[in-house]
């Protein structure tokens, strides 16, 4: 039995820092006192410089590239926190690495989504916060709560000022069938239809447009999931709305900005308009072309975070849209 009486605490490992201090701050606080670093052999050091005992400990850290070290210091420091007697742990994950591995595609695949997720368990979190899992039956890999918040709450709205004054032109489009869902709730908030690109992988990593389902003819197209990696799959399916649905222009976004490999590459040289990503992975510098716009998580985040402290409803946020 946990009280919101316990003091709550945020702290952040390596891989999103900005993004935890955003969420800190929306609490009105400063994140708690604590390094996260390397020894000379290349061990994680963590260091916790402040009390926690009885606290509600709220550990703000992405598993993105690279993704063991990522996935490694969550671990240390859970444990970290656990053996200082913190009150109850939650790790806030906005970008959950491994989690396309949900399934066996082959024999003798192992599912390590699942091997992470009960490796998160055993170190000994109480609860995770995360934002749109690849596959929302993740979930379900998890022995412990799990708070799963959509990013298409903050982009819905994003386009639907944007496009104000020509939004019943609009039609939203999921890449594949996997983002149908991601797609309808963009639907739901914004009234505009939706289109569902049809595609096959004839290896990992690449994909073909092979039909699109519904008419995108002189209609500003909206392309919706749940991140970019290595972007062929978003540009195959904008290219293949201008050239062959007649679509009068794309514009792509998602919620995690993986980009990896050519990523960057293609989509500046995509027929995209722009692409609108959420910070839930720290874009370097480097990456963050014009055509890149970044939104921020960290009130939904922080009014998550709140919510889980004083024992309040979680889904009330979900019934807004």
């Amino acid at each position: 039995m946990f009280s919101h009486e316990k003091e709550m605490k945020i702290f952040a490992a390596n891989s999103n820092i900005p993004l935890a201090k955003e969420i800190a701050a929306e609490l009105g606080m400063s994140l708690g006192l604590s390094e996260v670093g390397r020894f000379s052999d290349g061990e994680i050091e963590v260091a916790i410089k402040e009390t926690v005992r009885g606290c509600d400990v709220f550990i703000v850290q992405s598993t993105s590239f690279p993704v063991n070290e990522n996935i490694m210091e969550l671990l240390i420091m859970i444990d970290a926190f656990r053996r200082a007697s913190a009150g109850r742990i939650t790790a806030v994950i906005p970008y959950f690495g491994y989690a396309r591995q949900d399934r066996k595609a082959k024999a003798r695949d192992p599912i390590s989504a699942k091997l992470v997720a009960n490796i998160i368990t055993i170190a000994g979190a109480d609860r995770i916060l995360t934002m749109d899992l690849h596959a929302p039956q993740l979930q379900g890999f998890f022995d412990i709560p799990v708070d799963h918040l959509s990013g298409v709450a903050i982009l819905a709205p994003y386009y639907l000022d944007m496009l104000s004054d020509c939004f019943e032109n609009v039609t939203i489009i999921s890449p594949d069938f996997g983002s149908v869902n991601r797609a309808r709730t963009f639907s739901r908030i914004s009234g505009a239809p939706i289109a569902i690109i049809d595609k096959k992988r004839p290896r990992p990593g690449e994909s073909e447009v092979c039909n699109i389902i519904g008419d995108v003819r002189n209609r500003i197209c909206i392309l919706v999931d749940d991140m970019i990696d290595t972007a062929g799959t978003i540009c195959n399916a904008a290219q293949a709305l201008i050239d062959s649905g007649g679509a009068k222009s794309v514009y792509a976004c998602a919620t995690h900005g993986v980009l990896s490999g050519e990523a960057v590459s293609r989509l500046n040289h995509s027929v995209i308009e722009e692409v609108v990503l959420l910070d839930t992975i720290e874009i370097p510098s480097v990456k963050q072309i014009s055509k890149i716009k970044i939104l921020h998580t960290s009130s939904v985040f922080a009014e998550t975070i709140q919510r889980i402290y004083e024992n309040l409803p979680v889904s009330t946020m979900f019934n807004r849209y």
